[in-house]
């Protein structure tokens, strides 16, 4: 532990400037992260006291390909990012913990009583609760703690800042209670258990692994009781290309059909081959059966089972791609993975409001704009919201330029790859 006193003058100092460089990775935030570090600890002060903390980090996520995969038993490629939740925590033996999260108001829990409580379904608390509970019945200690937490994952852009933040409660506790010991799988899983069962929003596990693992990893999905995670060993620097995430202003209000018919709609074809879903599916057959799957279930549900088809062989190719140092694959596996993410899965926007394309022209425009300088494809759940581009370093202050052009100031958002998950910075 350090002192806050001591932690704000180090930092300024610059002692921990290589710290920070190798968590952040761009030495163009350097100066943003020290501020921003210095305020939090400074924020923490106000709010308890000056004390002797550990500063623990747990980044955003974003995905990289297997658009739309994990819920029929795919792959997927996911990498953690350079913008996370950051918490100022320091251990406290009364089984209270105290917890204020920037610009809300501070959350008091007993962690006496993890029970499931309906009517906490939708906070910050039940998933703190639910994060606690899941740990303590896999026999980790827990206890009390005081923590401000501040955050700069964009909300609504699909970077995952809700499993960031599940993810920093458990790295806490692993921190404070259990020497930093707890897998990081581990705590994925559990923040998944705490939004699913405490939460009440059945979501995947693919945010909240990316999150806690980090760098670049690819899940296989086909037991998703036991998912198999491999961690992809790349120095992505070195390919000199920056991730792009482009919010292009889209209305997320009214999709949640949108979201439901794509999972809905590819069981329809697993349960006609006699499967649950698709990964049990046999590709082949559905060719070969297509004709009948088409009359006995419509058209998009077979399209739709195109694009879990191949975007199977796209996650494999990115992968192989990025451990034989092939980026050109790499960047070809991504291109194709957009085009059958628009063409077949049909996420791009959605057909009840056709006069309303903001991705489909975000796409349109920085196909036009990269050429050879990158590639782009929908970002996340798609219909409206973000999309993705891999672009050269050499032309990231051009792309930005044209993008915030059309889609307003601070659109694009140039962000780097990060090689850390949850963990305890300082």
């Amino acid at each position: 532990m350090i002192n806050t006193k001591e932690a704000i003058k180090v930092i300024y100092n610059g002692e921990y400037d290589n710290v920070l460089k190798d968590v952040y990775v761009d030495e163009n935030v350097l100066d943003y992260q020290k501020k921003r570090y210095i305020n939090a600890i400074e924020q923490y002060e106000t709010i308890f006291c000056p004390d002797n903390v550990e500063i623990f980090s747990a980044p955003g996520r974003s995905e990289v390909c297997g658009n739309h995969t994990d819920h029929q038993h795919g792959k997927v490629l996911a990498t953690s990012i350079n913008l996370d939740t950051i918490a100022i925590a320091s251990k406290h033996n009364d089984n209270i913990i105290k917890l204020v999260s920037d610009g809300y108001d501070m959350i008091t829990l007993d962690i006496n009583d993890l029970r499931i409580n309906d009517d906490e379904a939708g906070t910050t608390v039940s998933l703190i609760r639910g994060v606690l509970k899941g740990l303590k019945d896999k026999g980790y200690k827990i206890g009390g703690f005081n923590a401000y937490a501040t955050s700069d994952v964009l909300v609504g852009a699909g970077l995952s800042s809700s499993a960031a933040f599940e993810v920093i409660i458990g790295t806490i506790i692993s921190g404070l209670y259990n020497d930093m010991k707890i897998d990081s799988v581990e705590i994925a899983q559990i923040s998944q258990f705490a939004e699913n069962v405490y939460f009440k929003k059945p979501c995947g596990l693919m945010d909240q692994m990316a999150c806690s693992v980090g760098g670049i990893i690819n899940i296989d999905f086909k037991n998703p009781e036991k998912p198999i995670v491999k961690k992809i060993t790349t120095d992505f620097e070195q390919y000199n290309y920056s991730l792009c995430i482009v919010d292009t202003k889209g209305d997320h209000v009214d999709l949640t059909d949108d979201y439901a018919m794509i999972p809905s709609e590819m069981k329809k074809v697993a349960n006609y081959m006699g499967k649950e879903v698709l990964r049990e599916c046999d590709s082949n057959e559905f060719y070969l059966h297509l004709a009948k799957i088409r009359e006995a279930v419509g058209d998009r549900p077979a399209l739709r089972a195109f694009h879990f088809f191949t975007e199977e062989k796209n996650v494999q190719n990115a992968v192989d791609a990025l451990e034989k140092g092939k980026f050109d694959e790499f960047l070809d596996a991504i291109k194709k993975s957009g085009n059958s993410s628009f063409k077949y899965l049909q996420n791009v926007y959605t057909n009840r409001d056709v006069q309303h394309q903001n991705m489909s022209i975000a796409l349109a425009l920085s196909e036009s704009l990269l050429r050879t300088y990158g590639v782009c494809r929908v970002h996340g759940g798609g219909f409206a919201g973000t999309i993705q581009a891999f672009v050269h370093n050499d032309f990231v202050d051009s792309y930005k330029s044209f993008i915030d052009n059309v889609f307003g100031e601070n659109s694009c958002h140039i962000l780097k790859i990060r090689k850390y998950g949850g963990i305890r910075v300082i």
